[in-house]
């Protein structure tokens, strides 16, 4: 019965590394954030920004990276 008790599908290390990861996502949605108009008939050029171009989208995609390597990365199970 004690066998089931911690029958866990990753262990804390993944689950660090998962979260580290979902962190990297959210601070890419982040610097993709604003540049925006309060007038819609007026063009604010900031939209093409370096930072909403190609940055934000690496950092986004480097966080995907990161779940993916924290979903596949094998346990240590012999303890």
């Amino acid at each position: 019965m004690e066998e089931n008790k911690n029958n866990f599908l990753f262990e804390k290390g993944n689950y660090t590394i998962l979260l580290i990861g979902l962190a990297v996502i959210a601070l890419g949605f982040i610097l993709m954030a604003g540049g925006g108009s309060d007038d819609p008939n007026v063009f604010n050029p900031e939209i093409f920004s370096f930072r909403r171009i190609r940055l934000a989208p690496t950092v986004v995609l480097i966080g995907f990276g990161i779940t993916i390597y924290s979903i596949f990365k094998k346990t240590d199970t012999q303890k």
